[in-house]
């Protein structure tokens, strides 16, 4: 086939759907486009995804070796016939013997050049079949072990022996180094002097690879889990990328706790182990005590793992056992393992932000990029380059810079201290922006202004009256000096002996704030306890100032780098609370295309999948069209669902039982009448619908309002005579368990026919915990309910901002402007993502409810999934779709017996 293949290497028999999903991507990967694929959960998209993928690549290196080998073929006759046969005359200038000496050198070029990548990826390929068959390479891993083993026995006791030194000696690996100048200096990036410190002969060229994206941990993993399922998984060299929080296995800086933390300690001990190198090779050290290097951080174990790594394919969880096994490191040979990968599976933010790109050794020229669960991408990459800071960490960071200039003025550089007064001079004036003065305590400084207010980047600078410091080179010296990381060790190391660290109580709200980087790093952990939750609220206290104690220097950098963004691309909004502890300043991306364009530039070809990416239209205007795709340039695809029609039944209801119109607009959705009429909706489905019901409700203030409601009418009691009710929990670290327990009630109302109960009731929120990335199949999940519709809040400056944005910056279509375009697109996109929780594969089956007149219209229904719209029915009145109901569950129990 042309631009394509006619089967693919599939477990089992594939489904039409999947066939033609398999051949369309692979059709977009030869040609180079920019593919937006839309495969509903449960059809198997991971699964296709591999196997076309994977199929292309095979086909792609194939290729490749045959036109190699024919112009080699030809370039060797050329030359034969070139030695054989004298050159006929020219008609240049030029002597003959010259003509034919440069024709020749170049013929002699191409051919030795291709000889020379003939001959590496014969290496290559060795070198893996090697690896994969196991050759000499156990004996050498046990043997490394035990020696690793050993050494980090002796490490602990000579810690344990060491006597603690206080001297100004000891502070040695605080001291910002002399910084050289953009102008003066060709020194690497922080980021690659962060990650590039392994052995030279380690380091190899990056073959042609597929990077895939998603956007949390456990996403990666189930994905992780398919490739080992699949045909390739002998075949292919597979690399899991993590945070160092994820993939450290050293037990002494896993317990710190903090992404920062962890960086900060890790980085510290990688330069110790340079210097440790330097003393080695004659290098004369200062008197002071031995420095803490990692024990799993060397390069023969780092190789060793790397092997084992491209050998056999792992998840996170694997790479953890064999790093522990092996004594090494995961997240370095996982580094190290990129070049020769041909799969390289990482979360969004390592792909999709240029610095984590760069820093992880991820090069994207020529390669293919995967982005799964898409459906979001324009919020992440805005989430992911936004940055936030309080007063409260204005405050602090100031108060620690400074104590750090005055306690090290003395062996700092002046080019470091005039860098370091710039820094505390805009901090000061970000301060003076939110009404408040450095050097007092930020809780009790009251801000006389109080309300929100929205700048372009240039108005900003100029009211904090910093528009005369370059803040790109404020920018770079960040990046060359670590003073974040220096600051960190800094105030890590004094906290309680003299730094005043601006502690307050009652601060647990300022804590949630961080940068948007790593703010979106939290939100990737696992669902074990790897969400977005305080330190307060899980530990206590004692956490909550063990989180102070770290210096919030990173975030502001943060901010400094997002100030650096084009004025019109970004704003400024500045909120002004009632104390200056509370206000903040955030920096808001209004164009995520500037950040995406250059993904799209570089890579080969771009493939942006996801269960529900409609309304493609809007994606393609902001993202594509906004970096600079031509329309030539991007293909799409959208499929079915592989559950047969008539084993889902959308409704939508525009009225209740006692014939009150469902309108839960914000200025109607509080009314008695309205709240009553839900109860009994609810009331009448928790009798026919068996198992599980899921109810989202738009928000969580209005979920607290109406079950507070329906508690007082005793409509709950009710409720509860017939499901037992759970609702989603405030701590994301305790959705595991009410899952549990919720799955454990239906199964035991389904085993035991005498009980009362029916099955259970979950009420949830849309955007919630709940709403995205679980499962409710089968009897988890036999009716959704959608109560209302979840516009955001149009109130939000930063809403309001955005819209303004695409109104000024997108073409008007179809007699609506962008922003409210946007405003419904963010609707409805999470409705998809509540409603699709409940059909996970093809033999099951379930209700969706949509209750409020406004589903009813045809904008609105257009949006809805393609499976889901064309049998989706709507109802003026209550009865014939509660029989419509009541019939659909009455034959799918008759079908059971």
């Amino acid at each position: 086939m042309e631009n394509g293949r006619a089967q693919f290497p599939f477990p089992y028999q594939p489904y039409d759907i999947q066939e033609q999903f398999m051949q369309a991507l692979y059709s977009a990967l030869d040609q180079g486009k920019v593919g937006i694929f839309e495969s509903p959960t449960g059809t198997g998209k991971s699964l296709s995804l591999i196997c076309g993928a994977l199929s292309w690549l095979s086909d792609h290196e194939e290729r490749r070796r045959q036109e190699a080998a024919a112009l080699l073929q030809e370039g060797e006759a050329a030359l034969s016939t070139c030695t054989s046969q004298p050159s006929a005359s020219s008609s240049s200038s030029e002597p003959d013997w010259i003509t034919d000496f440069v024709q020749k050198k170049a013929e002699r070029d191409l051919v030795s050049k291709l000889k020379e990548e003939e001959l590496k990826r014969k290496k290559r390929e060795e070198r893996l079949e090697m690896i994969r068959n196991n050759v000499q390479l156990k004996y050498a891993m046990k043997r490394k072990s035990s020696e690793d083993d050993e050494a980090f026995k002796l490490l602990q006791l000579s810690k344990e022996e060491q006597p603690e030194m206080r001297g100004d000696q000891e502070d040695e690996e605080l001291i910002v180094a002399e910084y050289e100048s953009d102008d003066e200096s060709k020194t690497r990036s922080r980021f690659c002097a962060a990650e590039e410190d392994t052995d030279d002969d380690l380091v190899e060229e990056h073959v042609t690879k597929i990077y895939y994206c998603s956007r949390t941990h456990s996403q990666l993993a189930q994905f992780v889990h398919e490739v080992q399922k699949s045909l390739f998984s002998k075949d292919v060299s597979v690399v899991t990328l993590g945070s160092r929080q994820n993939l450290c296995v050293n037990e002494e800086v896993r317990r710190l706790g903090s992404i920062q933390r962890i960086n900060d300690r890790c980085m510290e001990m990688q330069k110790n182990k340079h210097e440790k190198h330097h003393d080695e090779e004659g290098v004369k050290r200062k008197r002071g005590p031995a420095k803490t290097v990692c024990p799993f951080n060397k390069a023969s174990a780092l190789q060793q793992m790397r092997d084992d790594l491209l050998g056999t394919v792992h998840d996170i969880e694997q790479l953890l056992k064999l790093g522990r096994e092996t004594h090494s490191c995961p997240y370095y040979a996982t580094r190290l393992a990129i070049p020769p990968a041909q799969l390289v599976v990482l979360p969004y933010q390592m792909l999709l932000h240029e610095a984590t790109r760069r820093a992880a050794g991820v090069q994207l020229k020529g390669q293919v990029v995967i982005i799964d669960e898409a459906h979001n991408l324009s919020d992440t990459l805005s989430c992911i380059h936004s940055a936030e800071l309080t007063g409260a960490q204005l405050c602090r960071t100031h108060s620690q810079l400074s104590q750090y200039a005055d306690r090290y003025k003395s062996r700092l550089k002046a080019k470091n201290l005039m860098y370091i007064k710039q820094i505390l001079f805009v901090i000061e004036g970000l301060v003076r922006v939110l009404g408040g003065k450095v050097g007092q305590n930020p809780q009790s400084q009251t801000t006389t202004q109080t309300g929100t207010e929205m700048l372009t980047i240039n108005n900003f600078l100029f009211k904090a009256q910093i528009d005369n410091i370059n803040l790109f080179k404020l920018q770079r010296y960040f990046e060359k000096s670590m003073i974040s990381r220096k600051l960190g060790g800094f105030v890590e190391k004094y906290a309680g002996s003299g730094v005043s660290l601006h502690v307050q109580s009652g601060s647990n709200k300022e804590n949630r704030r961080t940068e948007g980087l790593n703010r979106y790093l939290q939100t990737l952990q696992s669902n074990q306890g790897a969400a977005t939750v305080s330190p307060a609220d899980q530990q206590g206290s004692s956490e909550a100032e063990k989180v102070l104690s770290a210096s919030p220097m990173m975030q502001v950098e943060g901010f400094f780098m997002a100030l650096t963004n084009s004025n019109t691309d970004g704003r400024v909004v500045v909120h002004r609370q009632g104390t200056l502890s509370e206000s903040s300043v955030k920096f808001l991306l209004l164009n995520p295309a500037v950040h995406f364009a250059q993904v799209l530039k570089e890579c080969r070809a771009v493939i942006i999948a996801g269960g529900t990416m409609q309304p493609v239209s809007d994606f393609k205007q902001e993202l594509l069209f906004s970096a600079g795709v031509g329309e030539e340039r991007i293909t799409e695809f959208s499929c079915g669902h592989v559950i047969p029609p008539e084993n889902i039944l959308p409704l939508v209801l525009c009225s209740g039982p006692s014939g009150q119109e469902l309108d839960f607009t914000f200025q109607n959705r509080d009314s008695p009448r309205m709240m009553d009429e839900t109860g009994r909706i609810l009331s009448n489905i928790c009798n026919v619908v068996p198992g599980g019901v899921v109810c989202f409700f738009p928000s969580y203030e209005y979920s607290r309002r109406i079950i507070s409601h329906w508690e007082a009418s005793g409509a709950l009691t009710r409720l509860a005579n017939k499901k037992k009710i759970f609702q989603e929990p405030k701590k994301a670290n305790q959705v595991e368990q009410v899952l549990s327990e919720f799955s454990r009630c239906i199964q035991r109302c389904a085993a035991d026919s005498s009980s009362t109960l029916t099955g259970a009731l979950l009420f949830s929120v849309v955007g919630g915990k709940m709403s995205e990335g679980i499962n409710f199949s089968d009897d988890l999940g036999r009716c959704v309910v959608m109560v209302g519709m979840p516009y955001p809040n149009i109130k939000s400056p930063e809403l309001q901002e955005k819209m303004s944005y695409l109104d000024k910056h997108l073409p008007h279509a179809g007699g609506r402007s962008p922003g409210q375009a946007l405003i419904e697109n963010l609707c409805m996109k999470a409705v998809n993502q509540s409603i699709g929780r409940a059909i996970r594969h093809r033999g099951d089956y379930s209700s969706m409810v949509l209750c409020d007149r406004r589903y009813a219209r045809p904008a609105t229904l257009s949006k809805l999934p393609t499976w889901i719209k064309d049998r989706t029915s709507t109802h003026a009145s209550f009865g014939p779709a509660f029989a419509a109901l009541r019939k659909f569950f009455l034959e799918k129990k008759q079908k059971q017996l």
